[in-house]
C-alpha cells in the first residue's frame, strides 16, 4: 500500500475524530487526536493542562521556569505550536497515517502524499451530537459548540494567518449531516482508494467489523465481493 496521510479538519460537534477513527481502523493505519498532545507533554516536560489551553487555542499560556535569578515566565503557546510541526512531521515520515486537526494539512502542505479533507455540519446537528456524546443539555452543548468552534478557528488563523473553512486549502469539504458519520467514513475512503490506489485488503477489514459488530460491515462485505469479482476479471 502507498504512503499516504489524511489530514481531517473539522468543526466541533460534526464528527470529524469519529469519522476519522473509522478510516484509520479500516485501513489498519495509526490514528492521531489528543496522543498528539501527549507526545508534545512529554517532549516539553509541561504541566499537561497547560499543554492543553495552548493546544485549543488560546493565545499566550504562559508557564513558570527556574533560573539563577529565580522562577521566570515564557509562551507556551508558541512552543507547543513548533513542537507540534516537528512530531506531526515525524508522524508524517514513520507511516501512513490519518491526523485530526493540528492545523496538519498547512503543516504537511509540501508533501504530495496528503489528502486534506474539512468536516462541517449545520449548528443543530453539531449539538445534537454533543449532547448525545457527552450527555449535557441542549443548551450546554450549544455553549460547547460556540465556544470550541472558536477556538479552533482562532488557533487555525493563529497558526495560518487563514480560516480553516478556506475550500483552497482543502480536497473535500463534506457536511456530515446528510449521510451521516459511517457512510461519510465509507465516501471518504473511496476518495483514499482512487487517490493512492489503495487496494484496500477487504477480508482484514471485514474481519475486524464483522468482531466488532461494526455498523459498516455490511457495506465492506459488498466491496469485498466487489473487489474479488474485479481482481478475477484482471487475470
Amino acid at each position: 500500500m502507498k504512503h499516504f496521510i489524511v489530514n481531517i479538519g473539522c468543526e466541533y460537534g460534526s464528527g470529524g475524530p469519529d469519522i476519522g477513527k473509522m478510516v484509520a481502523e479500516s485501513l489498519g493505519i495509526p490514528f492521531y487526536d489528543r496522543d498528539l498532545v501527549d507526545q508534545v507533554v512529554e517532549k516539553l516536560g509541561v504541566d499537561r493542562d497547560l499543554v492543553e489551553k495552548a493546544d485549543s487555542g488560546e493565545e499566550n499560556v504562559k508557564y513558570e521556569f527556574d533560573t539563577t535569578f529565580g522562577p521566570r515566565y515564557a509562551n507556551l503557546t508558541n512552543r507547543v505550536i513548533y513542537t507540534q510541526f516537528e512530531v506531526i512531521h515525524k508522524l508524517a515520515a514513520k507511516s501512513s497515517c490519518v491526523i485530526i486537526g493540528r492545523c496538519s494539512n498547512y503543516i504537511l502542505k509540501d508533501r504530495d502524499d496528503c489528502l486534506n479533507i474539512f468536516v462541517y455540519a449545520p449548528e443543530e446537528y453539531k449539538v445534537k451530537h454533543i449532547m448525545e456524546q457527552k450527555g449535557v443539555s441542549q443548551k450546554e452543548a450549544q455553549k460547547l459548540v460556540k465556544y470550541n468552534d472558536g477556538m479552533l478557528k482562532s488557533r487555525y488563523e493563529y497558526m495560518t494567518s487563514s480560516d480553516m473553512r478556506d475550500c483552497r486549502t482543502r480536497h473535500m469539504m463534506i457536511d456530515s449531516s446528510i449521510l451521516g458519520l459511517e457512510k461519510t467514513a465509507k465516501y471518504i475512503m473511496q476518495l483514499i482508494d482512487l487517490r493512492f490506489e489503495t487496494k484496500i485488503k477487504y477480508i482484514y477489514i471485514l474481519t475486524k467489523a464483522l468482531r466488532d459488530k461494526d455498523l459498516l460491515a455490511p457495506f465492506f462485505f459488498r466491496n469485498f465481493k466487489q473487489n474479488v469479482k474485479q481482481e478475477r476479471n484482471d487475470i
